[in-house]
Order: C-alpha cells, then structure tokens, then sequence
C-alpha cells in the first residue's frame, strides 16, 4: 500500500511563479517513486489571508484524519502558527519552507517581526523541515532555531534542455520573476538605463498580479528613462523554455533568493548569468558561468552587463562555462528521493 502524503498549498496550484512550480513537480516526483501524494487546496491570500481564509485553512486541517502525514507550504504555514501548534500532536506536519517569510522585500519592521514570530512557532511545530536551498537552511538553524538534524535540503531540479544558439542581434537579455519587490526590476531599469548606448533588447517576462502598484511603477520607471521600446513587459509564460531558447544573456538583480528555479533554468539552456550576492545564487551561479554583484547597486549591475555585452569573447566564455555547469545540476528524481526518504521517517516515527 502506497504512504498516503497530503501536500497543502495556498490558492491556485497552477500559479506561474518559481515556488508554485516546485510544488507541482515534486508533487508529481512523489508519486513517481511511491507515494500517494494528494494536493490539499487551501484559500488564496497567502500570507497575508484574511479571517475567512484562516478559518477554512484551518477547518481543512481539523478534518484530516489522525496521524496523517502532510506537507504545507511555507507560504501559509507561516500564518498557521496557532493551526499548526493545535494539530502537532496529531498530524505529522512537515514544512515545505522556500525562504523565509519575513525576508520578503518591502515590509515593514513590525510586519516582518510578526512574520518571522508567527513562522517560528509554526516550523516548531513540525517534525521535519523540507528546504530548497543550503542558504535557507541555514538561515532556519541560525534565525528559527531549527534543528540542522530535522532539515532535508532538496533543490529544484532542471531538466535537460537543447542550449540556446545565444546570436541574438542586439544580445536579448532576459530577466524572468514576478513583477515584486524582492526580485529587483527597479534596479535592472535603472542599470539598463546606465548603458543605453551599448547595443540591447531586454524582456521582462513574469505575473504583474501579486503587487499590481509595484509593477505598475516599473513600468512608469521605464518611461521615466525612455526605454519603452527596448524592455518589454511581457507578463506570464507558460511556455518559459520559448524565452530561455531566444535569450542571449539572463539578468536577475534579487534582494533575497532561497533558491532561484530560474537560475538553473537558465544555466541549464546554457545562458551566462549576471545575478547578485544573496542566498542561493551563488550555490548556482559559477564563477565560469555567471557575474554576481551586490544587492541594489545599479552601477555595479551595469558594469557587469556592459563588460558582458561589449566583450563578445567575454560573453563566449561565460556561455561555454554555463553549458558546462548545466551538466552538474540536480534533476528531478535525485530531489524528491531526498524528500521520500525524509516522509518515510516522519511516518514511522
């Protein structure tokens, strides 16, 4: 008989974002090596939901039968501390934790103390914690009081991927994130800015739904600057591979990652990389297949685009380099075996 794994995720399975699309494919993976791994759909709102939505989140779990095994995304089990603490002595709750709530960009101080309190005493409250990133990891001993013990490191895999040719006349730079603070777009346009003399076209490909103002603002951003005709604002894909292939160069300025699915992504269609200094980018961008600057500095974000752009056998090297270190990316099975292995003994504890 196949272990039955309930997997809670907030809203809608099918968002288009890093965090969503690693969810739908271990979900997938596990019932490839076994398991009976069911999505268990929780209200949207996540985590910021509203009365109704704790409520039902909360009334879903109470409905579970005792000693189920269940897996819950951080995104809403960082706001069911008191939901998770009520059931820890019945489910076998386990954390799908892709970076901590509280480093999100743009809260204020007192929103981010309530996030990180509130996500504390829910992965206290959890037999195991599952975690993309060695960088989220350690941020969950150092800053959550997890145990190292209890935590299982599983990143996203990639899957193999024809290279792009990367002969895009101009050089096409893409950058593909949710429209949101923590994904640094206000600093790719102001960098852009810096070398609209050299020859570029870039494609700013993800969901403006999640912070509409926000997304808003960069497009005005980039109207502030004239370069409407050169960035274009192309929303949501679900066909992302379409963008890797027809990419020359991919661009990320992020204030926090826990892992980055579309840095490997990228390296894995052979794109250099130009990323900055923060979390798990530097576990995947090499110093053969990338540049990492610092978080929100624009000027050093335009060197390195510039000494990209400008040096074609520069740009050459780093193309070669990331062909290379597509071949030592994770795939799919090896993370979720990770994943099975840690279930099982949270089962049989």
């Amino acid at each position: 008989m196949q272990p039955l794994v309930h997997f809670a995720v907030p809203g809608d399975l099918s968002t288009l974002t890093g965090g969503y699309g690693y969810d739908r494919r271990m979900i997938v993976e596990l019932n490839a090596l076994g398991l009976d791994c069911r999505p268990l759909m929780l209200p949207g709102g996540f985590p910021e939901p509203d009365e109704a939505a704790l409520a039902r989140s909360e009334d879903m779990l109470a409905a579970l039968p005792d000693d189920s095994l269940l897996i819950v995304d951080g995104l809403a089990l960082g706001t069911l501390d008191n939901c998770a603490q009520k059931h820890a002595h019945r489910l076998r709750l386990v954390s799908m934790c892709h970076h901590p709530l509280a480093l999100e960009s743009g809260l204020s101080p007192a929103r981010a103390e309530r996030l990180r309190r509130s996500e504390h005493r829910a992965l206290a409250a959890c037999r195991a914690v599952i975690v993309t990133s060695p960088a989220t990891r350690e941020a969950l001993v150092q800053d959550y009081a997890v145990a190292a013990d209890s935590i299982t490191v599983a990143m996203p895999g990639t899957d193999p991927q024809p290279f792009a040719p990367c002969t895009g006349n101009p050089p096409q730079l893409l950058t593909m994130a949710t429209l949101t603070p923590r994904k640094g777009h206000d600093v790719l346009i102001d960098a852009l800015a810096d070398i609209r003399h050299l020859h570029w076209s870039a494609r700013f490909v993800g969901g403006n739904s999640f912070d509409p103002a926000w997304a808003s603002a960069l497009q005005e951003r980039v109207k502030k600057h004239g370069l409407e005709q050169r960035i274009a604002f192309v929303g949501a894909t679900p066909t992302p591979d379409t963008e890797y292939r027809q990419a020359d160069l991919f661009v990320l300025p992020s204030r926090y990652e826990g892992y980055g699915m579309v840095f490997a992504e990228a390296i894995a269609c052979g794109l250099p990389v130009v990323a900055t200094q923060v979390g798990a980018a530097a576990d995947i961008v090499s110093n053969d297949a990338g540049i990492l600057v610092p978080v929100d500095d624009a000027p050093a974000l335009s060197s390195a685009l510039a000494q990209v752009l400008s040096d074609d056998q520069h740009r050459r090297a780093l193309q070669q380099g990331a062909r290379q270190a597509a071949a030592r990316l994770p795939d799919w099975k090896q993370s979720a075996s990770l994943i099975v292995e840690r279930l099982l003994e949270v089962r049989t504890a």
